[in-house]
């Protein structure tokens, strides 16, 4: 073996022995004879120094060394002389003086700095991302992903679920994005289609009578990028049988709250986890993923409004509109700079302009001022709590375009008034979401997916009232991020046909595609249920990142490219006529 230690384990309890390490140059400093070097491995860092007078063929090999070359040492672990100590450091107390030593593969200059955490252009450290692998946050929270996901399986086997892995080649079906698609070379003309979630095989496992399933599922969707997004992620996939949604809520809140509790225990979970519902919190928040860490909540103002002789108000509530804002404690004195930052930001969001309402004698004067009386100024004011020196910001105009620009400007104030909270978790569940949506073309379409079980109350409303029927369906949300949805699915083949039919497909198509899935109905499917949190999202909280790029180990960059294997990339004309394949570019 190259090392019988680790260069992070070395501490007091190790002084007079004699040890053999191999790692990383970390860092060089050579202070005219003597050598100093930091060590580097997974588990830490150690310094190493170089005499002459211990060793001249280990202080020669010293002489040479650069930071991240390859190095294996073998010293005397010695205690550090008084007043160097290192107390940010674990191996602080000590070193180790260097009695041998061999360069096992020299570098070239790294592109960007590996000892300094500093910013670097996101495409370079994808371009190097072992080396961009290499900096201590960025190990770090490949470790810590590493530990969510040996809790999550420890956590779930503990409780009688079986880890059964599900196929990546399947058949293309309807998940509410589009498919990767492959092409078959002995089936020519036909595809597989990589899952964008385990689904149908789940519930086939639940028919199977495994009644509790997991794995750490591959998941790929061909969709646009943000920060959360990416074209393959990993999920938390489970599923149980003769289950309601309550056992669900449970399950994920003891789940959740015992993975902090042991992983990242110095941040803080608020419990029990608030339940709320889809338009509950649409109306308080605006956004279905609100962020609880703060208050800042949304308020309805139309009913005022409407006794009011404003003209903005006035149109946006005869056209069906509404009339709501935000209180923001102690911006009264924002700057006409500062609200028109404000105002684009809404604008963004599809709104025609921000009113502004100050609240105290000694501010600027509103446009309100001239169409309001004193008692509805006043009632406004009232409404939210809002004393002196605090700023109200109000929109008009149609529903969802208001709870929108209030959901982003709620976002906004906060970070501006530094009330998120870095080290608490607010975990929450929105419940009672509709079952189905219109969709383009006035087409019914699911809020989740078709497999989605309605209320059992809801049923008979299928056929006279479907939007009226609401879902067996829950999200689970963390600080303004969807970690997961989940829900009750349909056991029942003549209900599913129903579905199937409201969504618009015809009988052959639900047999081409789902026919499989239906005919396992018949053969005694139990009630189930389940629910998918996404790994790459909880593991970017508890990291404390906001990009779940910076906790993948090779992810894709902003436009779906791996840059460094210069993937998509083109391919040979041979290898598509083995799959029977013509391109053509439009």
């Amino acid at each position: 073996m190259f090392k019988a230690n680790s260069c992070g384990e070395l501490t007091a309890k190790h002084i007079g022995e004699r040890v053999t390490l191999a790692g990383w140059v970390h860092r060089r400093r050579d202070h005219g004879g003597l050598v100093f070097i930091d060590l580097r491995d997974r588990a830490g860092l150690v310094q190493v120094v170089f005499n002459p007078e211990v060793s001249g063929e280990g202080h020669e090999v010293a002489t040479r060394l650069r930071h991240e070359y390859v190095l294996q040492v073998t010293g005397e672990v010695a205690k550090r002389p008084q007043g160097t100590e290192n107390p940010n450091l674990p191996t602080g107390e000590v070193e180790v003086i260097a009695q041998q030593a061999k360069i096992l593969n020299p570098s070239k200059t790294p592109p960007f700095y590996i000892n300094e955490d500093i910013d670097v252009d996101e495409n370079l450290r994808l371009r190097y991302r072992y080396l961009d692998l290499r900096r201590p946050r960025m190990k770090e929270n490949i470790l810590l992903r590493h530990r969510v996901i040996k809790f999550m399986r420890d956590f779930l086997d503990e409780r009688g679920f079986i880890e059964i892995e599900t196929p990546i080649l399947i058949k293309s079906t309807p998940e509410g994005a589009r498919d990767y698609l492959v092409p078959s070379r002995v089936h020519p003309g036909k595809f597989y289609a990589l899952p964008q979630s385990p689904q149908q095989l789940k519930q086939l496992l639940m028919v199977a009578g495994f009644e509790k399933y997991f794995q750490i599922a591959r998941c790929f969707r061909d969709e646009d990028l943000r920060a959360d997004r990416q074209p393959e992620f990993t999920q938390l996939d489970l599923e149980m049988s003769f289950i309601d949604e309550e056992d669900i809520l449970v399950l994920m809140e003891e789940l959740f709250t015992s993975l902090v509790e042991n992983v990242t225990p110095t941040m803080r979970v608020l419990q029990p986890f608030p339940r709320l519902t889809y338009r509950d919190t649409m109306e308080r928040y605006g956004t279905d993923k609100p962020d609880l860490r703060y208050g800042l909540e949304i308020r309805d103002l139309s009913d005022i409004a409407a006794h009011s002789e404003f003209t903005v108000f006035r149109s946006a509530l005869d056209a069906g509109g509404v009339v709501r804002g935000i209180c923001t404690p102690g911006c009264a004195h924002y700057s006409r700079r500062q609200l028109d930052e404000l105002a684009e930001l809404v604008q963004a969001c599809g709104a025609k302009g921000l009113i502004t309402m100050p609240i105290g004698e000694e501010v600027t004067r509103s446009v309100l001022d001239k169409f309001l009386t004193r008692e509805q100024s006043g009632e406004m004011a009232s409404r939210f709590g809002a004393g002196e020196g605090d700023l109200l910001l109000i929109i008009a105009g149609e529903t969802k375009m208001v709870e929108e620009a209030l959901g982003a400007l709620r976002g906004e104030m906060a970070r501006r008034l530094e009330l998120l909270d870095p080290n608490l978790l607010v975990f929450c569940y929105i419940l009672d979401y509709p079952l189905l949506e219109k969709g383009e073309g006035g087409r019914w379409e699911p809020m989740h997916h078709p497999f989605t079980a309605p209320r059992d109350e809801d049923i008979p409303l299928l056929d006279s009232a479907p939007e009226r029927v609401y879902a067996k369906h829950y999200d689970l949300v963390c600080n303004g991020c969807e970690l997961s949805s989940g829900s009750i699915r349909i056991h029942d083949r003549e209900l599913q046909e129903k579905i199937f039919k409201l969504l618009g497909y015809g009988e052959a198509e639900v047999e081409q595609r789902f026919g499989h899935l239906l005919e396992a109905f018949e053969y005694g499917a139990p009630p189930h249920g389940g629910i998918a949190p996404g790994i790459d999202r909880v593991v970017m909280l508890l990291a404390g990142e906001e990009s779940i790029r910076d906790v993948i180990p090779f992810p894709k960059n902003k436009s779906a490219m791996d840059v460094m294997f210069d993937a998509p990339s083109e391919i040979p004309e041979e290898q598509l006529k083995e799959l029977h394949l013509r391109l053509r570019l439009d």
